[in-house]
């Protein structure tokens, strides 16, 4: 089971050599595929040979690049993430609004539950709102409950003037968590054969990862108490380790406890699986100690 999130953030290169992932910098490294889960690339300035990102698609391993500010700004999807792709396709394709529907409510109930847990700590009445929230969200969220929790809750995380548009450490720092578990939801819906841009919900025709736009949504709130915890003043080299380390948090699904990493793959997979069969009650989401 690969655990490992390789972190490059200086001048490098990189490549393949006997099933090793081989760093050369200013010292050799060597790190086994086998064990590597997530690549981040932090600088520009690495290079890397077409074997290696030839085998790391292969091998599921999620490479993703940052841009000069090194921040996340994209990411490797292989074509073919199973041997049935094209059967994955075929049937998503056919996910009927319905069921698209159904399984949408249960995804943002469970976001606006998370998120009351967060709450639960800075104010319990804030809370309280929330999970009525949750408990009157109609087909389609007609009537915007997640528009309307989300405005109460980020002000009551990070104040009434703060807003998630803006440009300001808080936002630097979870919207690079947000970019870690979106590129491990996208590796599962990947490795599953199913298509990161046919969502059930999100239909940005830029987003090329609209279905996993629409899974990650229940683990944003371990983001935000990671990032509320921290009280980040910005990112630097440490508070990305830390903010990245979250895919090794132990988090519980299906009663038993799990890495964050693994449990994504079980998530993902059960939503998959209610949308193919058409029931909701396939459903397992995380659970996890806010």
């Amino acid at each position: 089971m690969s655990w490992r999130i390789i972190i490059i953030a200086s001048d490098s290169k990189i490549d393949l050599k006997m099933n090793y992932l081989v760093i050369r910098s200013r010292e050799l490294r060597k790190v086994h595929l086998s064990e590597v889960s997530v690549l981040i690339l932090e600088s520009t300035a690495i290079s890397m040979t077409a074997a290696l990102l030839c085998e790391l698609c292969r091998r599921k391993i999620k490479i993703i690049f940052c841009d000069e500010t090194h921040n996340p700004y994209g990411e490797l999807i292989p074509y073919y993430g199973s041997h049935d792709s094209p059967d994955k396709l075929r049937l998503q394709m056919r996910w009927g609004d319905e069921i698209k529907s159904e399984v949408w409510v249960e995804i943002v109930r469970d976001k606006i539950m998370k998120q009351a847990s967060v709450l639960d700590c800075v104010d319990p009445d804030r809370s309280e709102m929330l999970r009525s929230y949750a408990d009157c969200i109609e087909p389609h969220d007609a009537t915007n409950r997640e528009g309307h929790a989300a405005k109460v809750y980020f002000n009551t995380l990070f104040g009434t003037k703060f807003s998630r548009k803006d440009d300001n450490a808080i936002n630097s720092c979870l919207n690079y968590g947000y970019a870690i578990i979106l590129s491990a939801v996208n590796r599962e819906i990947s490795a599953l054969g199913f298509n990161t841009q046919i969502g059930i919900f999100h239909d940005n025709t830029f987003n090329k990862f609209n279905l996993g736009s629409d899974l990650m949504e229940p683990l944003r709130p371990m983001v935000d108490r990671l990032i509320l915890d921290m009280d980040c003043n910005g990112l630097n080299p440490d508070s990305k380790r830390r903010i990245a380390d979250i895919l090794n948090e132990k988090v519980t699904i299906c009663d038993k406890v799990q890495y964050l990493n693994n449990a994504i793959g079980i998530y993902v997979k059960s939503v998959t699986d209610s949308l193919c069969n058409e029931d909701t009650s396939q459903l397992r989401f995380c659970e996890y100690g806010l």
